[in-house]
């Protein structure tokens, strides 16, 4: 079994400024996925600036796993809360819960290639 964060999301109110931000700061590499979305390249783990209406309000660790369905089934079983139901992404397709202490995480599994 994968279960293992592979990356993280930073919400922001202006995608080009935090992407820039990243870069300037930290020389990350930035590739664009349209007007809402950005991939960080080079920061240790994969990742994304995310603008779009929909966004978490903090940062999100995203989790990998071959199942979805067994996932989600063991994310309820211990008492997280979906937030969001399973979608298709251009990466594959994910849900997001809300665990028991507060945070918000999501889980995908990888479109195949």
């Amino acid at each position: 079994m994968n279960d293992r964060i592979d990356y993280i999301e930073f919400p922001s109110t202006d995608r080009r400024a935090t992407s820039g931000f990243f870069r300037a700061a930290f020389g990350w590499g930035i590739v664009s996925y349209g007007p809402d979305y950005d991939g960080l390249d080079g920061a240790g783990i994969d990742g994304g600036v995310d603008q779009a209406a929909e966004r978490v309000q903090a940062s999100m660790a995203v989790v990998r796993t071959d199942d979805l369905d067994d996932a989600e089934r063991r994310v309820v079983r211990a008492g997280g809360v979906i937030t969001r139901a399973q979608f298709d992404f251009p990466g594959g397709r994910r849900f997001h819960f809300r665990e028991p202490g507060g945070n918000e995480l999501a889980v995908y599994v990888a479109r195949p290639e």
